[in-house]
């Protein structure tokens, strides 16, 4: 599965790239959610996300700065707090030593570290390719046909079909659903009611999945195509809406994902997402219900060799 991807989460690209337009309201919608929804989180988008969004209406920059400032200053409190964890716990060492202070000075080092990162991350300027990574439950933007028209429009990477329940996307035991990916060989079963219906284009530079290693335990690989060029990943999305009205209206999307790659099974994973070509796009966005043409689409998908390593 592709559990994460750097994405084009500037959702220019996707204006000059594909002359799609957008809407601003429907990126206010993420960061201001509407009057019965404010018992809900904001929701959760990439760094480059945010950035690009702050241009988009000064009321967006101003939530995106306050935001920054309070992340800030919880993050110094924080910080703080685990610098005094660790000097009392070197104070308690240098008359005894204990496993457990020795722990406390461990832990508390390592909160050190990611607090001042964090803090650092959210002050520079410099865009990073780590700023666009999504993973599932975060929003991304991407490209869809509405009206005639192709538009970006910010989902949530981790779909909720639209005759499921909101609960359907943990399962029994609390974890996230697998929904974030669309089996190929479950389009015409579990996904059929999108499939040929509602398509939507993802456009990303990597992306991430977890193998197992010889020693039973898991490694992260980045994979990337190298010839470098952006991967035209088909989804499928679904508006979802609360018969009740009690839980907000939801916009989602998954990634559809196919036998894996020589060198991506090779790698140890046992699928790749469908990276289709560019002349397809417009077919693909515009399904009209023939799924005939859209197997077609997947066969004629392009192989770029994907080459790995391993990321810590």
């Amino acid at each position: 599965m592709c559990y994460s991807a750097i994405v084009w989460a500037a959702f220019d690209q996707y204006v000059s790239e594909f002359g799609a337009t957008l809407h601003i309201s429907d990126f206010e919608r993420i960061y201001f959610p509407e009057e019965r929804e404010e018992r809900i989180k904001r929701r959760k988008t990439p760094r480059a996300m945010d950035v690009a969004a702050a241009t988009l209406s000064p009321r967006i920059r101003a939530f995106i700065e306050a935001e920054d400032r309070e992340r800030i200053t919880a993050l110094e409190q924080e910080l703080f707090k685990q610098v005094k964890r660790v000097a009392d716990n070197e104070r308690k060492l240098q008359s005894k030593v204990t496993k457990t202070a020795q722990e406390e000075v461990r832990k508390g080092g390592n909160a050190i570290v990611a607090a001042k990162r964090r803090i650092s991350d959210l002050k520079r300027t410099t865009r990073l390719p780590e700023d666009a990574q999504i993973f599932p439950n975060t929003y991304a933007p991407v490209l869809l046909v509405e009206g005639g028209q192709r538009v970006v429009k910010p989902m949530r990477y981790h779909c909720r079909p639209y005759w499921m329940p909101a609960s359907s996307d943990v399962t029994r035991d609390g974890r996230v659903s697998g929904k974030y990916n669309a089996r190929r060989n479950k389009l015409d079963q579990f996904w059929s009611p999108l499939f040929g219906q509602q398509h939507a284009l993802m456009v990303a530079t990597r992306f991430f999945e977890n193998v197992d290693r010889p020693d039973g335990r898991s490694q992260r690989l980045a994979f990337e195509p190298s010839d470098g060029e952006p991967m035209l990943i088909a989804c499928l999305w679904s508006a979802w809406t609360d018969p009740t009205g009690k839980e907000p209206d939801l916009l989602s999307f998954a990634a559809i994902t196919d036998e894996p790659e020589p060198e991506v099974a090779a790698a140890g994973h046992d699928r790749t997402i469908i990276n289709i070509k560019p002349e397809h796009v417009d077919a693909w966005l515009n399904p009209k219900g023939d799924r005939a043409l859209m197997q077609a689409i997947f066969d004629d998908k392009r192989h770029p060799f994907y080459e790995h390593r391993k990321v810590a």
